[in-house]
């Protein structure tokens, strides 16, 4: 039984030791030699989210994933493709979240409409608070 249970632990632990060896990926580190597609590149992957760091955009970040989509950003725009469609399919691949400026969609108009109604309800008691005059303000006592 103990066996079995280390036998198990090995294959759950095997894939993540697997990912860590292997070498980043080409375009990674590297810079393009055009200045201008490595301007464009760099001005998409700070907009591009680290999705393991969460806090810093793949420019930044040296996680491994990190590199793999710095990689894959340098090589779509060597290729020609332009910066917004590489951020639409980044977006189709890993979700609204690797955008740090996501569009208005079925997933996302709540990251819109939360603020503009908070707005509205603060607004709504400040005005109900501070906004009418005393129904007996005319009226001397």
């Amino acid at each position: 039984m103990r066996a079995l249970i280390l036998f198990i632990a090995a294959l759950c632990v095997s894939p993540v030791l697997a990912q860590q060896s292997l070498p980043p990926a080409p375009l990674a580190y590297q810079q393009l030699s055009d200045p201008a597609q490595e301007a464009a590149a760099l001005a998409l992957m700070h907009t591009l989210r680290c999705l393991k760091c969460q806090s810093q955009s793949i420019a930044d970040s040296d996680a491994p994933m990190a590199g793999d989509m710095r990689h894959q950003v340098r090589s779509r725009i060597a290729a020609g493709e332009e910066p917004e469609a590489i951020r639409a399919w980044l977006v189709q691949r890993y979700g609204d979240y690797v955008s740090y400026a996501p569009t208005v969609s079925s997933t996302t108009w709540p990251l819109f409409a939360v603020p503009l109604v908070l707005l509205l309800i603060a607004g709504g008691i400040l005005w109900s608070r501070i906004g009418r005059k005393p129904k007996n303000a005319g009226e001397a006592t």
